[in-house]
């Protein structure tokens, strides 16, 4: 009823009076309000999300989505892969979340966010996808909460019933067997599946997958189309290998987090044209942190330079790009969730 109230004699949009009706409801934004949060590992947990109107169901499985929680008073934002299968009956979506030790926000959302709470959504998006009908020869080759993204087409293969028909081979790494994901599922899925065969490699006893003796594991790797997801260093290894045996073009690959290179101490005065307003940044915060931080509001999608989504243009002065150590000038577009000022500069927003 307060709300109801202030809402007479408040000026309101729109989208603000659907969302008196319900806080899902918006005409100006994506919505979803948590479900619930069941806990996979030790700190990992499963976040079920009921996403409102607008919300597109029918993304691809590998694809991923942002996630906005609101804490300490600010928005704070990160993509997650969808664990799920597309078009679900019950109209839900499913991240999973690995607490990581300097991600804020995937602590809190592995161990202090509560059902009910509704959060921002950025709608899917990715190219790490999996074709429909699946390959008739797969190779899932993934580590830790890379997984992730392999779990939602896993889940679709199997309710398209396109796993007994197949041939996958699924090789997964983890520090130790409790700390896999999805371990229950994965061996009921290599129980019940002929075509499905797991391997898991627990690194702390066994040491990392050395990629040079894949033949080893999985001998006919090169004829297979290979869906890789996990650290840096494993991914780098993985393109070397299929390059050098000329199977490059059946490497699909993704990397969770843009690698960065050390920040520059130079930083510099960031403006932004289009609102005045200017913030001083040092040479490891991006663009897309400085804006936020000024009260700018700054376009963005993924947050790991992955989308574009954020790419505006350099009016003047030098940005440089955190993950190569490129530096652009003014005249080029950068991505401001990935760059930093090298020196003073103006974005155009």
């Amino acid at each position: 009823m307060t709300a109801i109230l202030r809402a007479l004699t408040t000026p309101l949009l729109p989208g603000d009076y659907l969302r008196l009706l319900n806080p899902l409801w918006s005409s100006r934004e994506l919505r979803g309000r948590v479900v619930a949060v069941q806990p996979e590992t030790r700190d990992s947990a499963t976040l079920v999300i009921k996403p409102g109107r607008r919300f597109r169901f029918d993304f691809v499985p590998g694809q991923y989505v942002g996630i906005g929680v609101r804490v300490d008073g600010r928005w704070r934002w990160r993509s997650y892969s969808l664990t799920c299968p597309p078009l679900s009956k019950d109209r839900t979506i499913t991240v999973t979340v690995k607490a990581m030790p300097e991600g804020f926000l995937s602590g809190h959302l592995v161990s202090g966010l509560r059902p009910g709470t509704v959060v921002r959504l950025a709608a899917p998006q990715g190219d790490f996808v999996m074709t429909d009908p699946a390959p008739p020869s797969v190779l899932f080759l993934t580590a830790g909460s890379g997984i992730t993204p392999v779990m939602s087409m896993l889940r679709t293969m199997a309710r398209r019933d396109q796993i007994d028909g197949g041939d996958i081979v699924h090789v997964h790494s983890a520090p130790t067997a409790a700390d896999v994901l999805f371990a229950g599922e994965l061996e009921r899925l290599a129980r019940e599946h002929a075509g499905y065969r797991l391997i898991v490699r627990a690194t702390r006893s066994q040491g990392r997958l050395d990629l040079a003796r894949l033949d080893e594991v999985v001998p006919d790797w090169r004829q297979r189309q290979t869906w890789a997801c996990g650290p840096a260093a494993m991914l780098r290894d993985a393109e070397a290998l299929w390059a050098r045996n000329g199977v490059a073009d059946r490497l699909h690959r993704e990397q969770f987090a843009a690698p960065r290179t050390a920040g520059s101490q130079l930083g510099g005065t960031v403006t932004f044209a289009a609102s005045g307003r200017s913030v001083a940044a040092d040479g490891a915060t991006t663009l897309l942190e400085a804006g936020e931080s000024a009260g700018v509001v700054m376009p963005f999608g993924c947050r790991i330079g992955i989308c574009h989504t954020c790419m505006v243009d350099l009016v003047d002065g030098r940005a440089r790009d955190l993950r190569s150590g490129v530096e652009y000038e003014a005249g080029n577009s950068v991505q401001t969730c990935v760059s930093a000022p090298s020196g003073d500069c103006v974005v155009d927003i």
